[in-house]
């Protein structure tokens, strides 16, 4: 916005990446929302909300996890924009936070400017066809729809289906700086360490049982 770099360095070009090494435009691509307007209030107030929803509700205690979304829903994104000429990305990033959480809480009651009532489900189409509306493509709505559908697909359909398995698997090295170590239940702490110990405990022990 302040023009100190300008979007055509941060757009996808399969082009410059691979022959000019800038590796960036891998990112940045998701970063951008266009200029300052309705339409980018309108991604960042979707984006904070259903991204903070979502790591709040069934990725709760589930960084790992959550990452792995993100970077699973952004390859098979830039797959697609290989072949769709699509510059930026952020859009169909947003839509796919919202599709996953849709599905996830399908039968929350959803009201859109007070003027559609609908359950949660139907969101991600109201969101193109209001896209729709304001003249933009719906290209990149479809595709955060397809690849949120995917996503839901492999995680919470398929495993439970008869013969289903878990396919998306999150990477231990994902695991090992995000989420928190499980205790080793076969750890055994000094005898200082024990709570009996602690000058806290201690201190209430004498004031409940003077000498």
């Amino acid at each position: 916005q302040l023009e100190v770099i300008t979007p055509f360095q941060l757009y996808f070009n399969p082009d410059l990446i691979f022959r000019k090494f800038q590796i960036w435009r891998l990112i940045t691509n998701f970063l951008f929302f266009g200029p300052l307007g309705f339409s980018f209030f309108f991604n960042m107030i979707f984006l904070y909300r259903y991204c903070r929803m979502l790591e709040e509700g069934s990725f709760r205690g589930r960084t790992a996890d959550f990452v792995f979304m993100f970077l699973f829903g952004g390859f098979l994104m830039t797959l697609f924009g290989l072949f769709a000429s699509l510059f930026f990305l952020g859009q169909a990033f947003t839509i796919m936070l919202v599709y996953v959480w849709s599905r996830r809480n399908p039968y929350i009651r959803m009201n859109f400017f007070g003027l559609l009532n609908f359950q949660a489900p139907f969101l991600p189409w109201v969101l193109m066809g209001f896209s729709l509306l304001l003249g933009n493509s719906i290209i990149i709505d479809l595709l955060g729809i397809a690849v949120g559908h995917i996503y839901y697909f492999l995680e919470d359909v398929f495993p439970n289906q008869p013969g289903g398995k878990k396919l998306l698997l999150t990477p231990g090295f994902l695991k090992m700086v995000f989420d928190t170590p499980e205790e080793d239940p076969n750890y055994n702490p000094l005898p200082e360490d024990h709570p009996e110990h602690q000058p806290r405990d201690r201190d209430q022990n004498e004031q409940q049982h003077p000498q």
